[in-house]
């Protein structure tokens, strides 16, 4: 199963009997799935539809859906209301009795509010059924392209989160073959600190401080730091290799590599181990950017 992007764009077009309609739809990146439907008056029951079949192929993301309908070769009819022409006629020949006035024209009494009706052309129901019918096909056409579209940038990031892997397996590679944390470099270090403290003080007890070093020799070793991150990256090509949804789940495992690593940094005591684990944290974090786009 492909890997699918949360973000996309599509668009359609159709036409049925008098009505010529264009869906647009956008999908940007969310925790869960919404999908936010905007309509015309007369199609507002293509809500449900366009939720139902949106949700059986998408599993993430927030959808805008924008349905635009215009209505072609119906003219709206206009007529001139009698009743109100003839009251305002018969009250400008009273003021035209009392005053010296310029006879209403043509326009100026057709401007008159109520003396033009204007019409709008009357629906017909099956007319109107077939465009919401042509609407619904349309927004399928719409919502396979978007789903196209998202699966072909979830291919880009696929590749993109492979070669994330590739990259932490050989910085985790390179920090277990660190000269410094080789158990001899390690003893050599604490036993010169052991040195100096005994050549600065002769109060300091030698096999006390033998345990001491011990002790940090442990809480500095990395190994099993190091097998986790192996472990994490192999869920995580297992996962990118099976595709579907995969999203929430390499984010939690994109937090537990951040884990890691911090706690390899955190015990590092050679520079060259510690450059190493900030390499790493910082493919981690390029890691966990790209996995918020994925479905």
């Amino acid at each position: 199963m492909a890997l699918s992007s949360m973000t996309g764009f599509a668009r359609s077009h159709g036409a049925s009997g008098p009505y010529a309609f264009e869906w647009e739809l956008k999908s940007v990146n969310a925790k869960g799935f919404d999908l936010r439907v905007r309509l015309p008056q007369g199609f507002d029951e293509l809500e449900a539809y366009a939720k139902k079949r949106a949700g059986e192929v998408l599993a993430r993301g927030t959808v805008y859906a924008n349905l635009n309908v215009k209505r072609t070769n119906a003219a709206a009819s206009v007529r001139i209301n009698e009743d109100v022409l003839a009251a305002v006629l018969k009250v400008a020949g009273q003021i035209a009795g009392k005053v010296d006035a310029v006879a209403p024209s043509v326009d100026g009494l057709l401007a008159i509010k109520g003396v033009v009706e204007v019409a709008e052309p009357e629906s017909d129901e099956a007319e109107d059924k077939a465009a919401r019918e042509a609407a619904a096909l349309a927004f399928d056409k719409a919502l396979a392209d978007l789903v196209e579209m998202r699966r072909r940038e979830g291919v880009s990031l696929g590749q993109i989160l492979a070669q994330r892997m590739d990259e932490i397996e050989r910085l985790a590679k390179q920090a277990e073959a660190a000269p410094g944390r080789k158990p001899e470099a390690i003893r050599a270090r604490i036993a010169e600190q052991i040195a100096t403290l005994l050549d600065a003080s002769d109060r300091f007890d030698q096999d006390r401080l033998t345990q001491e070093a011990l002790l940090i020799a442990t809480r500095a070793d990395i190994r099993e730091e190091l097998d986790r991150i192996a472990s994490h990256v192999a869920q995580a090509r297992e996962l990118i290799g099976k595709g579907g949804p995969i999203g929430r789940k390499l984010d939690f495992l994109a937090q537990e590599f951040h884990r890691e690593v911090n706690t390899c940094c955190s015990k590092s005591n050679d520079i060259e181990l510690t450059n190493t684990g900030l390499a790493m944290k910082n493919v981690v974090e390029q890691f966990r950017e790209q996995v918020q786009n994925l479905e």
